[in-house]
């Protein structure tokens, strides 16, 4: 393996909890319906945002990552018997400033400390990525923040991965990739990136041939992996 340069991190659930929308909303006063339904509902929303991603990219219908969000969340809501168009703008705008998990700062702050260059590389678009980071205050621990918009295909196309050679002027084997998507690790590791897999929910390894490096419950590994 080469020496580790650059670390790139996925964004939704890996940097930032997507069902952190969800969760508020069920917590807010007169939502007892929605908070009955809302793991089901969260979980629905996720899985079709994902399912759109490589269903449009396979069909080359490219959108951008915000209409596939929109689009998967009125699946989830029609699923549920939930329509409701205040909800649905309420959840929409909460997904805008998602929050980052716990340690997401502070892994940050320690590759910047080492001198390891740090990136986002995620298929959401320019402007949802800006609001995330903005809101969670992570842009100055960053030095980059890459989107598939500039390929118009979604993870895990090789072109998405080529984005960060480009950028960086790094090898894939010079690249530490993150994420907590198994889909996304099995991608960047027969890209040839070294990858951590965070699973958080303990899920199994997926059947693909490439394999996570590393698999850890949280973000905390990515130092500890590094020695740093």
């Amino acid at each position: 393996m080469g020496q580790i340069t650059t670390c790139i991190f996925d964004a939704y659930g890996t940097l930032f909890d997507v069902n952190a929308a969800a969760r508020a909303v069920a917590a807010m006063p007169g939502q007892g319906a929605f908070a009955g339904i809302w793991e089901q509902i969260a979980a629905d929303w996720r899985a079709k945002q994902l399912q759109y991603t490589w269903l449009r990219t396979l069909t080359g219908a490219h959108c951008d990552f915000w209409q596939v969000t929109q689009d998967g969340l009125d699946w989830a809501l029609e699923r549920a018997g939930h329509q409701d168009p205040p909800l649905r703008a309420q959840l929409l705008d909460l997904y805008l400033t998602l929050p980052a998990y716990p340690e997401a700062a502070g892994v940050l702050a320690a590759l910047k400390k080492a001198g390891i260059s740090a990136a986002i590389l995620s298929n959401g678009s320019p402007d949802m990525l800006a609001a995330a980071v903005t809101s969670a205050a992570l842009g100055d621990l960053l030095d980059d923040v890459l989107s598939v918009e500039d390929v118009a295909r979604f993870k895990p196309h090789p072109s998405v991965y080529d984005l960060v050679g480009a950028r960086f002027g790094t090898t894939p084997d010079q690249v530490l990739f993150v994420s907590s998507n198994g889909w996304d690790i099995a991608g960047a590791a027969a890209y040839g990136f070294q990858t951590i897999w965070i699973n958080r929910a303990g899920d199994p390894v997926d059947r693909m041939p490439g394999r996570p490096d590393r698999i850890a419950r949280d973000l905390t590994a990515v130092p500890a992996h590094l020695g740093i």
